[in-house]
């Protein structure tokens, strides 16, 4: 396991701004409003040459543990405990707050070691705040700028006792059926997907309440999921901010989780689209699920709070028929009944998850495809619009992830969209590729000389 760091401090000192730096890219969301981190999120960073795991976390308010604030506090103590250094970051230009002493105090008592990080600590308007901050009692502070990258050097000799570490790591063959499962889930707002994880990991990991929209970021989470067989089988859990209409998405900060949920399905391989029983499909939920499509994405549709369904077998009967109508270019998306809060039906759906990425991955022989692709054009040879004979010749795959085609011949660009479904239909069927995506692109003849 790599050496891990939490980046801890009061609201808006630039936790984000540093956590972005740290893994070299804009994985959290930063804006000038307090408050924007929720949930802790981590990264892989390397600084100098030097592998470690990252923590961003909430800012730390002094609030009532049943709060919303007081829910991400929670958060924030639970990175620190588990981390082998706090970096504790002051806003060297506001100086030191009564909430910075507090923070302190905890810290001091928490038993893990603090690197204490003055930032924003270009030019002389920080001095002031630098000289306070050494009242703390965590020692001579860093000055520092995550907005501009100054202090690098010397953040790094402050850390380096801590996160030196001797690291033999494999590299991750993304192909290989044992990397893990990057499974991404995605839903309107209150649908319950941080329950859903948190439920799946057996900790509160991820905040949830009553209250919608709570989580922004989109949150990966390292797990290891023990299939039928008791096999451990890894799995990088994706939380995401849910999605509501674009009309109603007036925020700023609402728009970026959104965005930021939207390259979450960029990154995954598998999207469980969570729908809520007690609401049922919403033509919403079909947007989502065509954009997962559009994207290449396995998709796998869950109806969540199943335990408190109302006409189960109408309301499941329902939602089937109006997804089969709704995403026509992929038919039987596995559709299943799961609760975030009992449990039931959680492992079927990771089962079901691994098994989709299986068929997305899949790579199927040329003589095997030309076997079939013969079948095919035997039982239902192509049309000749205008009068123009097609002469498909032969079929290969590009690429996989999703499986991917081209179909050679005279004229094949004049196919109708009706016969390459046929073909991508019977691809499926034959090829048990279900609803993953399969795309199939028509290359032409090029040769003058071919006329037939």
């Amino acid at each position: 396991m790599r050496p891990t760091v939490a980046i801890i401090g009061r609201p808006n000192v630039g936790k984000s701004t540093l956590f972005n730096r740290l893994v070299g890219k804009r994985l959290a969301l930063v804006d000038d409003q307090p408050g924007v981190t929720r949930d802790r999120r981590e990264g892989d960073a390397d600084l100098l040459g030097v592998p470690f795991r990252v923590f961003d976390t909430a800012g730390y308010e002094d609030e009532d543990p049943a709060t919303l604030p007081g829910r991400m506090r929670a958060q924030t103590e639970s990175a620190v405990r588990e981390a082998d250094v706090a970096l504790f970051m002051i806003d060297a230009r506001a100086g030191i707050t009564p909430l910075d002493e507090e923070v302190a105090r905890w810290l001091r008592s928490s038993g893990t070691p603090i690197v204490l990080l003055a930032n924003k600590a270009e030019g002389r308007a920080a001095e002031p705040g630098i000289h306070e901050a050494m009242a703390l009692g965590l020692g001579d502070p860093v000055p520092f700028s995550a907005e501009h990258g100054e202090g690098i050097a010397d953040l790094f000799e402050a850390l380096l006792p801590y996160i030196d570490r001797e690291e033999e790591e494999a590299e991750e063959d993304a192909d290989s059926p044992d990397a893990p499962l990057k499974l991404a889930v995605v839903g309107r707002p209150n649908a319950g997907k941080s329950t859903l994880i948190n439920r799946l990991i057996g900790q509160d990991r991820l905040i949830t309440g009553p209250e919608a929209g709570i989580t922004r970021d989109s949150i990966a989470i390292e797990w290891l999921w023990e299939d039928f067989e008791g096999k451990m089988r890894p799995v990088r859990l994706i939380d995401t901010a849910g999605m509501r209409k674009r009309a109603k998405v007036q925020e700023k900060l609402e728009s970026l989780s959104v965005q930021d949920a939207l390259r979450a399905v960029d990154f995954a391989e598998v999207v469980v689209l969570l729908l809520d029983a007690t609401r049922g499909l919403e033509v919403q939920d079909l947007k989502i699920a065509d954009k997962v499509l559009q994207e290449g994405r396995a998709l796998v549709i869950a109806l969540n709070k199943w335990d408190i369904a109302e006409n189960a077998s109408s309301l499941f009967n329902g939602v089937k028929g109006a997804l089969d109508e709704g995403l026509a270019q992929v038919k039987g998306v596995p559709l299943l009944t799961v609760s975030g809060a009992t449990g039931k039906g959680l492992d079927t759906l990771i089962k079901v998850a691994f098994e989709t990425r299986e068929a997305w991955s899949r790579r199927i022989t040329t003589g095997q495809l030309n076997r079939w692709f013969e079948r095919a054009i035997e039982a239902n040879p192509p049309p000749a619009p205008g009068g123009k004979r097609i002469k498909p010749r032969y079929v290969t795959q590009a690429k996989t992830r999703p499986p991917s085609f081209i179909l050679f011949g005279t004229r094949v660009d004049l196919l109708p969209q009706s016969y390459e479904r046929y073909l991508v239909n019977s691809m499926r069927k034959e090829f048990d590729f279900g609803a993953v995506p399969v795309r199939l692109t028509m290359r032409p003849s090029k040769n003058p000389f071919d006329k037939d």
